[in-house]
């Protein structure tokens, strides 16, 4: 009989257990797809980036008489 009295207290706290834990799977869930889009977007920028620099790379390739004028 003395176990008894205390199960609905534990059922409460497991209960409360059990909630936090959902949110924290629903926070580390919503941090996970922040980092993958920002991850996404980075190699975006990135692959961006590489392309402007053999942009300016191939224009200074081209133009090396244009510097004496």
């Amino acid at each position: 009989a003395w176990y008894r009295a205390g199960a609905p207290r534990q059922d409460t706290e497991y209960a409360a257990i059990n909630s936090m834990l959902d949110q924290i799977n629903s926070c580390l869930d919503h941090l996970e797809e922040k980092n993958d889009h920002l991850h996404a977007r980075l190699q975006e920028l990135l692959e961006s980036n590489r392309q402007m620099r053999l942009e300016f790379q191939q224009q200074l390739g081209e133009t090396p008489g244009d510097a004496s004028l």
